[in-house]
C-alpha cells in the first residue's frame, strides 16, 4: 500500500518545499494541499469539524498550485496533489494553464482533488450560489479536461481554443465528498477516483460506487493511521491512503511523519 501525506500549508508551518523533501526522502508517495482562498470573518458558516471555532490554519492557508511548485523542485518522484481543489471557486481557463504547468515542469507528478466546499460565504464571495456549488465544479473541472486533452478545445462560453502545455499525466481528477449518489455521478462523470475524508463508511459505500464507475479508484484522505486501520484498508483493495499532518513548524511534523514512516 502506498502512503501519502496532507497538511494545511500556512505562512506558519513548515514550508512545503521542506516537507516535500522529508516526505519523500522516507518513502512517501504522496503530498497533498488543501485549499481556502480566504475566510470571511461573518462565520455564518460553523466549522465542519464540530468545534466552536474554526481553527486558524483555514485562514492563513496558502495557494496549493503555487506552494506545490516550490515542492516540485526540490523532488523527483513523489506525487503532488491538491487536496481539496475547490473548483467551483475557480476560473477553468487559469487554473487548467496552472496545472498543465506545474505538471510539465514537476515530469508529470500531478494529481487533482477537486471539492464543492462547505463554507457558504466564501463560495458566495466567488459569484457561485452555494447550491449551485456542485453544478460549477462539475462544468469547470470539465472545461478543463478538455483544455487539457484537447488540440483545439471549446465549451461552454469560450470559442474554440489553443492551450498549451498540455498535461504529461492527464492527471487524474478525484472527488473529495461524503458517500452519496450525487457524488458517485460526479464521479462517473468526470474524476478518475472518490477521496473519501478520513475514510469512514467506505465499506458501505463501495457497492454503489461501483456500481456508476466500477475502475474509480478510492484514497482515504486526511486518516489518523493505525496499523490495524491500514491493513483493513487493503483488504478492501485500497492501494494508497493518505495521511493527516499536523499544520505547524517542522520541529512539530517532523516527529509524526517519522511515525508514520514506521508503517510504510
Amino acid at each position: 500500500m502506498r502512503l501519502g501525506v496532507t497538511m494545511f500549508s500556512t505562512d506558519l508551518a513548515m514550508p512545503v518545499a521542506d516537507l516535500a523533501r522529508a516526505a519523500e526522502e522516507r518513502g512517501f508517495s504522496s503530498l497533498y494541499l488543501p485549499e481556502h482562498t480566504h475566510i470571511p470573518v461573518s462565520r455564518r458558516t460553523p466549522p465542519p469539524t464540530g468545534t466552536p471555532q474554526l481553527a486558524e490554519e483555514y485562514r492563513r492557508t496558502l495557494d496549493p498550485l503555487v506552494a506545490l511548485a516550490s515542492a516540485a523542485t526540490v523532488t523527483s518522484t513523489i506525487t503532488l496533489g491538491t487536496g481539496i481543489l475547490l473548483a467551483a471557486q475557480r476560473e477553468p481557463i487559469v487554473t487548467a494553464k496552472a496545472i498543465a504547468t506545474l505538471d510539465h515542469l514537476s515530469g508529470g507528478r500531478v494529481a487533482v482533488g477537486v471539492g464543492f466546499g462547505w463554507n457558504v460565504e466564501e463560495i458566495e464571495n466567488h459569484g457561485v450560489p452555494y447550491r449551485d456549488r456542485r453544478e460549477v465544479a462539475r462544468r469547470n473541472v470539465l472545461a478543463m479536461k478538455a483544455l487539457w486533452s484537447q488540440e483545439v478545445a471549446a465549451f461552454e462560453g469560450v470559442e474554440p481554443s489553443w492551450s498549451w502545455p498540455k498535461p504529461l499525466t492527464g492527471p487524474p481528477v478525484y472527488v473529495g465528498g461524503a458517500a452519496g449518489p450525487t457524488l458517485f455521478e460526479h464521479v462517473a462523470q468526470y474524476a478518475d477516483g472518490w477521496m473519501p475524508i478520513g475514510g469512514k463508511g467506505i465499506k458501505a459505500a463501495l457497492p454503489a460506487l461501483r456500481e456508476v464507475a466500477p475502475t474509480a479508484k478510492v484514497i482515504p484522505f486526511g486518516t489518523l493511521p493505525t496499523q490495524g486501520k491500514l491493513d483493513y484498508y487493503a483488504s478492501l483493495g485500497i492501494e494508497e491512503v493518505v495521511l493527516s499532518l499536523p499544520s505547524g513548524p517542522g520541529d512539530e511534523v517532523l516527529p509524526v511523519l517519522d511515525q508514520y514512516a514506521t508503517l510504510l
